[in-house]
């Protein structure tokens, strides 16, 4: 039996893991994938905003600049990547330099006490390649730029060193409320008891709820971002966020420098039926390179590398909804979580543990915040990488000559404590196949190396999720 079930292993599911795991209590994170933070927090534009944007007053005001600050906190306690980059929102006329004017009143009131005013004269010295039409910009100090993924991964391993369980390949197909507790009944057959439950489903929030409640109090409508990776040859070209003025979509398409090096460019906002389809379109591509005109006079698009799309889960309900069931007690809902849900995650997961559920019982002494993490291999003097060679040779194997990652950093991903033994599971953790070739030379190799590791055959190595061989028939055959 369990005290709480939190169902999801995205950045909301995992912040929240962590945070109950301050307390003597037993927990148990569910994932329906193969793999953490496979949807929404692995396809969004990876920025920690101010709290600019968001209505004052709300949930996502408050949660947005209180997580902002909680981010410098984790970056020590969870070795996650930050990159302190500010930002710049352009206006190019006096009806948008009014809007603009506008904006820096709010984000005063959310209290972004650094947001100030710039000239796009004063802007261009700092951001040279900013339009020539800029009139004028809100400058955001506070905004950062960090690896969603990675903190996602950091959170729960650290959440499962300090007590957590987790299951992935365990979808939820239904939910049947006892007398003091629930049985949450998987697609596989398993039954699993718990006291509470805690959906951080995203996209899937209101068919979670769905399986409790006859008025789930919201709806998810799904909306699709497209994106574009430049190569780290685009990295000296814009070392702020830039965004366009905000409309009733959303914050609209950006630039945005990543940690690695990497250009974002994105995203769209589309509204799709399914919940399901990510995939990029050419309409939304044109858009992506029409919209970027009123950001940057020239940018460099045969530096594109990657495209990618993803969901976001847009709600009914104006606000992130962080509440307990009225209709059944000990189920608890976190949902509707779409931007700026990065930046709010910690703070959302501390508002649901402090103001929601209400934890009674004092935290364990012997909680340790701490997950380390060791510096990349190409990060380290040489003197370092002589010794490290020493202790283990596989460091002197290169195996992704785009990121300069080695075989031992491989075998690490595979066998860490939310390791992964898939292709894009390895990318997503030790970078492997992210680079300029996208892993056109180094796949083959990582693909050997899990099978070594595993010791699985060639041919049941899957890409991604479950029954996703990469290898599916043999084409050099000799008849």
């Amino acid at each position: 039996m369990y005290d709480y079930v939190i169902i999801g292993a995205g950045i909301i599911g995992t912040t929240i893991a962590r945070e109950l795991s301050k307390y003597p209590l037993k927990i148990l994170v569910l994932e329906k994938e193969n793999d953490i933070a496979n949807h929404q927090t692995t396809a969004n534009s990876a920025i920690i905003h101010s709290g600019h944007d968001p209505k004052p007053g709300t949930l996502k005001a408050k949660l947005c600049v209180r997580g902002n600050m909680l981010y410098i906190a984790l970056e020590k306690e969870l070795s996650i990547p930050l990159l302190k980059t500010g930002a710049f929102v352009v206006a190019h006329d006096q009806s948008e330099e009014q809007m603009l004017m506008q904006l820096k009143n709010r984000a005063t009131i959310n209290g972004v006490h650094d947001a100030h005013l710039l000239s796009g004269d004063e802007a261009r010295l700092q951001e040279p390649n900013l339009t020539k039409k800029a009139t004028m910009v809100l400058s955001l100090p506070s905004t950062m730029v960090t690896y969603p993924w990675e903190v996602a991964m950091a959170a729960l391993e650290n959440a499962i060193t300090n007590g957590v369980s987790f299951e992935k390949n365990s979808e939820v197909v239904a939910i049947h409320p006892e007398e003091s507790d629930f049985s949450i009944v998987l697609k596989s057959g398993k039954i699993i008891k718990t006291h509470h439950i805690i959906s951080a489903s995203g996209i899937l929030s209101d068919h979670i709820a769905a399986m409790l409640e006859r008025d789930v109090p919201y709806t998810i409508h799904p909306r699709k971002g497209e994106y574009y990776v430049l190569d780290r040859k685009a990295k000296h070209l814009f070392s702020h966020v830039l965004y366009p003025l905000p409309t009733e979509k959303g914050k609209g398409v950006l630039i945005v420098p990543q940690v690695h090096g990497n250009i974002l460019l994105g995203p769209t906002s589309t509204p799709v039926e399914s919940k399901d389809t990510a995939s990029t379109t050419p309409q939304g591509m044109a858009q992506i390179r029409e919209d970027l005109k009123r950001l940057a006079d020239s940018i460099p698009f045969e530096l594109i590398i990657r495209s990618f799309a993803g969901i976001r889960a847009s709600s009914s309900y104006d606000d992130f909804y962080i509440q307990e069931s009225k209709e059944v007690k000990g189920f608890y809902h976190v949902a509707g979580i779409d931007s700026p849900g990065l930046t709010a995650a910690p703070a959302i997961a501390e508002y649901l543990v402090q103001e929601v559920l209400k934890i009674s019982v004092s935290k364990k002494e012997q909680f340790n915040p701490i997950r380390k993490k060791q510096k990349a291999f190409y990060s380290l003097s040489p003197e370092d990488r002589k010794a490290l060679i020493k202790t283990d040779p596989r460091y002197g194997n290169i195996i992704c000559k785009c990121e300069k990652i080695t075989e031992a950093e491989i075998v690490s991903a595979i066998h860490g404590v939310t390791g992964n033994d898939t292709i894009k599971g390895i990318k997503k953790r030790a970078r492997a196949g992210g680079g300029l070739c996208q892993g056109g030379y180094c796949e083959s190799l990582v693909l050997k190396i899990i099978a070594r590791e595993t010791g699985k055959p060639l041919n049941s190595i899957n890409y991604y999720a479950e029954n996703t061989p990469i290898l599916v028939v043999e084409t050099k055959v000799k008849k």
